[in-house]
């Protein structure tokens, strides 16, 4: 196993920087604490890892006064390229890093980590069937939430960003059982910002205007983005826009599968979209919820809106900026209720392969 640590900033640059006269601008500043927060990524080397640390590092994540350590995991045939990452990092000059961990060794990556983002898992190939990606990845994700509990600072927040991120989430979970389950939370917001966008596009109006959207279920093709309680200007969706039709069935599958039309574009998957949503997710968790909004992310199901208790579903949530509760009384028409169903059958089907791999303790 290969890694290396390595401290790459004065304190000196950044106390200069702090009460440089550019800071006044950033009105306001919010106060964080100075102990450096360590954020552990896997996957670290990929396109998403490389869109994200970039991000993190210069302060984007946590605002301009919270000093940071980066973990950087990724797997043994990736770490030319993670090294290649770490030089970029240590160019930049970020005066808020004030270090850098790169290795392939989970205990170390994970060592007294505050917030752990896991980005990296094997995707789904030509031939490759769901229960034997499911299988590949579910060992990935024994190993890291064993490493987790065992390493992690005991304030840990998770993030599953790696697919499929519901179930992978759930064998992490499972394999860690002395975290407390409302630690861990697997990610939607790309979901929800892609809805957004057909939204705002739909209305003619700018996205800042759409709220209260959520995602509902699985990360996957099942999933189900709710316009019938989402807002535009503080008004039911359906009263602004009238086609229901489309909202029923273009728009539905539009958010469904715009990882899929992004790949076909491209050549490769969602990359940049994805970092900007890992961000806008821990923004989310970790700040207090505008009033009367929500956004969504995936959660131990507490039993609500009859999904069943222990599963890892997409909710619409709120936070008080350290913990997060699932919206209650929101209306469910009938088309709803049976996307939301079949999204959560989906769900108990994968639950049900990683139990019967053993990937799931009984």
């Amino acid at each position: 196993m290969f890694g290396w640590v390595g401290r790459i900033i004065p304190d000196e640059v950044a106390i200069a920087l702090a009460s440089a006269n550019w800071l006044r601008f950033i009105q306001p500043l919010k106060i964080m604490s100075t102990a450096p927060l360590r954020i552990a990524i896997t996957g670290a080397a990929g396109a998403i890892g490389y869109s994200l640390v970039f991000r993190i590092a210069s302060g984007g994540l946590f605002g301009p006064g919270q000093p940071l350590v980066l973990h950087l995991i990724d797997i043994e045939p990736a770490l030319p390229v993670l090294r290649g990452v770490v030089m970029e990092l240590e160019d930049c000059a970020y005066p808020l890093l004030k270090g850098l961990v790169a290795t392939t060794n989970l205990e170390e990556g994970f060592r007294a980590a505050d917030w752990a983002l896991l980005v990296g898992s094997v995707p789904r190939k030509p031939g490759l069937e769901r229960k034997d990606l499911l299988g590949i990845n579910g060992k990935i994700f024994i190993e890291q939430g064993r490493a987790i509990q065992k390493h992690a600072a005991r304030d840990i927040r998770i993030l599953v960003v790696g697919n499929p991120c519901n179930t992978n989430c759930l064998i992490g979970m499972n394999n860690s059982p002395d975290i407390p389950r409302d630690r861990w939370h697997a990610m939607t917001r790309l979901d929800e910002n892609r809805a957004k966008t057909q939204l705002s596009q739909k209305a003619g109006v700018k996205i800042s205007r759409v709220s209260n959207l959520a995602i509902w279920g699985n990360h996957s093709a099942t999933q189900y983005p709710d316009f019938y309680n989402a807002k535009i200007d503080g008004r039911p969706v359906t009263q602004m826009i009238k086609d229901e039709n489309w909202l029923k069935n273009e728009f539905v599958t539009t958010v469904a599968q715009r990882g899929t039309a992004v790949l076909k574009a491209r050549g490769a998957s969602s990359a940049a979209s994805a970092a900007n949503a890992i961000i806008d997710s821990v923004k989310s968790m970790s700040s207090p919820t505008a009033a009367g909004d929500w956004n969504s992310v995936c959660v131990c199901s507490d039993g609500s809106y009859g999904i069943e208790k222990g599963l890892i579903c997409s909710f619409p949530v709120r936070s008080d900026g350290q913990k997060l509760t699932i919206v209650p009384g929101l209306e469910i028409p009938p088309f709803s209720r049976a996307k939301i169903d079949a999204s959560v059958a989906e769900l108990k089907e994968e639950r049900a392969i990683a139990s019967e791999q053993g990937l799931i303790p009984k």
